[in-house]
């Protein structure tokens, strides 16, 4: 025997008011999924990537740390690297632009962070999609259940039957509403929290990454992390 109630029940049901909010929370629980599983796969790639560039500085010369990086033109650690090496021969080769009479150091410093705010730019891309869902998915469906309730109060009234069996069911089917928005938000908010986590990681290791490129262009050696606390490490070119 099919019940009466449920999902299916609304959708019959409903009119279409009803209808468009249950189309908008599908739609928004797809596109916060679609984020949510593509943005998981690029970080998954850019920790692998970040776990590569650690071996960079254990290369014989800078030509074979970029072959140490890949080939992935999107890496953001051989983008950087590129970028670094670009800058530097820029500055000593020429000297006929306004911005080339700037220092060695602030010239490389300028190019690598703007390479890392582009790359940032691209990391949050569609985080904001998350945010958006996750903040108004639930007053959606709450809507959708004050919308549930008025019409089938309206219809309880006009039947005038009011005993808990007419009533539990309408309104019941009315609160499913709320159900499906806070279903779609707690994901989008969850996915959210964890993009930005695993985003601050790949930033703080290609930062770093970065402040070792400025080191090795600008001084010809590269600070190093290594060692106690406070103690300076230096790798000289080739070494």
């Amino acid at each position: 025997m099919e019940s009466q109630f449920g999902i299916a029940n609304v959708w019959i049901q409903g009119d279409f008011v009803t209808r468009a909010v249950a189309t908008m929370l599908l739609a928004m629980s797809l596109a916060s999924w679609i984020v949510i599983l593509l943005k998981a796969l690029d970080l998954i790639r850019f920790n692998k990537q970040a776990r590569a560039a650690q071996d960079f500085w254990h290369s014989e010369d800078f030509a074979a740390g970029l072959t140490q990086l890949g080939t992935d033109p999107h890496n953001p650690f051989l983008q950087l690297a590129r970028e670094g090496r670009e800058a530097t021969a820029h500055h000593r080769n020429t000297q006929a632009h306004l911005h080339d009479q700037l220092d060695m150091s602030d010239w490389v410093t300028r190019c690598l962070r703007n390479c890392i705010d582009a790359f940032t730019a691209r990391l949050q891309s569609g985080l904001a999609i998350l945010a958006s869902v996750g903040s108004t998915a639930p007053f959606i469906g709450l809507f959708g259940t004050v919308w549930g309730i008025y019409h089938a109060l309206l219809s309880i009234g006009t039947s005038g039957q009011s005993t808990i069996d007419k009533v539990a069911g309408p309104i019941g089917e009315a609160l499913i509403m709320t159900a499906l928005g806070l279903a779609v938000a707690i994901p989008a908010v969850l996915g959210y929290n964890a993009l930005v986590r695993g985003n601050k990681s790949i930033l703080g290791s290609l930062n770093s990454f970065a402040h070792d490129l400025h080191a090795y262009f600008v001084t010809g050696a590269r600070v190093s992390a290594a060692g106690a606390p406070g103690k300076v490490l230096l790798m000289k070119k080739g070494s």
